[in-house]
């Protein structure tokens, strides 16, 4: 098409060109043969022309097949470096313009790429190398002249960020130990002495070296400063608690206790040897004083004694305990058997205490349950009945637990120990069975008891009638009071017989529908001592008395108490007022 076109213009213009160089020949009169060798000349220009094209565009064809060729070649040594396949030439349809483009355009972006990985494995290495420098670590295997691939690139990254982790933990971990290394410098009061602690303590942190070696020596003057705090605070609680035990037993002034309050908080150097110095004071002030420190040490003896439930024989086994010659030998055996209880407290502080908690448990129980069977907490009005009976039916379930629980610790120790855990010199669990038995036995001696006062109170009813009691209700002004007792001349009189029997009952009795005439109290029963008789007189007053008895008592019931010489019988003047009145009546009814 095209070209053929072109081509046919290029003949036609070259022709016109041609002729029109011929008619200008002719014009000027040129000959025909200098117009032939001119016609020579334009076709050798021509061509001349047209050849130097060719050879040129020949020349830019071989130019473009080398730098493909070089591309392509320099792009394979890439892709071999880069670790990426071969780079594939499509030929198929393109021409070399556009493979050349291809090519070079790919090599380019090789080559940046190429350059990328460069400067990035620069950047991690350099960053490495800090690392090293910081951490004191063998820098990352791979080699720095050769182009990495992207994995090792990855991988790179990924070990140097774990890298920079790791020294941030060193070095937080660093100034973490480093603030308490300095506290406790401060503590103990003392300065840096090796080169090594010349640099934790003065060297900037960002230049310290965080080696695994650093750290662990580090640890390791950390753990020997906190050693030796250790053994100071030791020291001092040991002195604060002789001091304590000292003042205690010497009964030091306040005052003077107070002077060393400052000394008593804290542990610094200063502190122990003011602890120091008056320990010694205060051994001097005991040897000086030592019968009053051998008594106050056998006071702490006998509250652990109480703690421990320590039996008769264990307290009479320490023969010191007794002993009278305050030397200092004695001394030392009462404080060693003061660190032994102490001791043997501390080892067994739960078990003890488990034991202190029932027995309160159980004393409160006991209370507890003396007031429930009291008649007289019912007039209690405060809302106590209700909780105290609450608080009973807890203690009631909660004993059993607490019992089971202190017989499985008891079984543990007994077990470690290889010997039995006595409480007041025997087994627990025996202890506290015989508290229960004792007191379901005292349970059932009072339930016994209320059984006979029953039975006691209803015969005296049949006896005597039956009586009605009214504690809380106030008598009438005026009203004459049945056990009221009038002296005349030394003696006791009472108003009348009927007075002198309800006195005798402790309270009102109830009497029949038959209304007496009371006798008044010149005329009334006069009590008169052991061995006298009553008066003809005193025996005729009481017959209707008598008389409305017997009608009210069942038969056969007064003349099993009948004597032979009509006189009352005292047992001692402390008798009970009711005794009294029962002896009474039964002489009366005998009469």
């Amino acid at each position: 098409g095209l070209r053929r076109i072109h081509a046919a213009e290029s003949v036609a213009y070259l022709n016109r060109a041609l002729f029109r160089l011929q008619d200008i020949w002719e014009e000027i009169g040129i000959p025909e043969e200098q117009r032939l060798q001119r016609t020579n000349d334009v076709h050798k220009h021509i061509k001349g022309l047209l050849d130097l094209m060719i050879a040129e565009e020949e020349e830019l064809k071989k130019r473009l097949l080398r730098d493909i060729e070089s591309h392509l070649k320099e792009l394979n040594h890439l892709c071999s470096e880069l670790q990426l396949p071969p780079f594939e030439v499509q030929s198929d349809g393109c021409t070399m313009l556009q493979m050349e483009k291809n090519s070079r355009t790919r090599l380019e972006v090789m080559k940046e790429q190429k350059k990328k990985r460069m400067e990035e494995l620069k950047g991690l290495v350099g960053k490495d190398r800090e690392l090293c420098d910081i951490m004191c670590t063998t820098p990352f295997c791979i080699d720095q002249d050769s182009i990495p691939s992207l994995p090792q690139l990855e991988t790179y990254r990924a070990y140097l960020d774990d890298q920079t982790k790791e020294k941030e933990r060193r070095h937080n971990e660093f100034v973490s130990v480093k603030k308490e290394i300095i506290v406790c410098m401060e503590d103990l009061e003392r300065h840096p002495e090796t080169s090594f602690e010349m640099d934790v303590m003065c060297e900037d942190e960002e230049a310290f070296c965080l080696s695994n070696d650093n750290i662990a020596a580090l640890k390791l003057l950390l753990s020997q400063l906190q050693d030796r705090k250790a053994e100071n605070e030791l020291r001092c609680s040991a002195f604060r608690t002789k001091i304590q035990e000292l003042w205690e037993r010497l009964q030091i002034p306040q005052e003077e206790r107070e002077a060393l309050s400052e000394h008593m908080a804290q542990s610094k150097k200063r502190n122990i040897e003011a602890l120091q110095t008056e320990v010694q004071r205060l051994e001097v002030l005991k040897m000086q004083s030592m019968k009053s420190v051998i008594e106050a040490i056998r006071a702490e003896i006998g509250l652990f004694w109480e703690k421990c439930f320590y039996s008769q024989e264990q307290q009479l086994a320490f023969v010191a305990y007794h002993d009278d010659d305050f030397t200092e030998e004695l001394l030392n055996l009462h404080e060693a058997e003061v660190r032994t209880l102490k001791k043997y407290y501390e080892d067994h502080r739960e078990l003890f205490e488990g034991v202190t908690k029932w027995q309160e448990n159980w004393t409160l129980y006991l209370e507890l349950d003396k007031k429930a069977n009291d008649p007289t907490r019912f007039n209690n009005r405060g809302g106590n009945l209700l909780k105290e009976e609450k608080q009973r039916a807890d203690l009631q379930k909660s004993l059993p637990k607490l019992e089971k629980t202190l017989k499985a610790q008891i079984d543990v120790w007994e077990q470690e120990h290889g010997h039995e855990f006595l409480v007041n010199g025997q087994k627990f669990l025996e202890y506290v069975q015989q508290q229960w038995t004792h007191h379901h036995t005292e349970k059932e001696k009072e339930k016994l008891e209320r059984q006979l006062k029953k039975t006691k109170q209803t015969q005296e009813d049949m006896l005597y009638g039956t009586s009605m009691r009214t504690p809380s209700k106030r008598r009438i002004a005026g009203t004459p009071t049945p056990g009221k007792v009038r002296k005349l001349n030394g003696t006791s009189t009472f108003s009348t017989p009927t007075s002198f029997l309800s006195s005798g009952l402790g309270g009102t009795m109830c009497q029949s529908s038959i209304q007496k005439t009371p006798l008044t109290a010149s005329k009334g029963l006069g009590l008169r001592t052991v061995g006298h008789g009553k008066t003809p007189r005193a025996l005729d007053r009481n017959k209707e008395n008598i008389s409305h008895l017997n009608r009210n008592t069942p038969s056969g019931t007064l003349r099993s108490q009948d004597t032979q010489d009509h006189t009352i019988t005292f047992n001692s003047l402390a008798g009970s007022y009711s005794e009294f009145a029962v002896n009474a009546v039964l002489h009366l009814f005998s009469i």
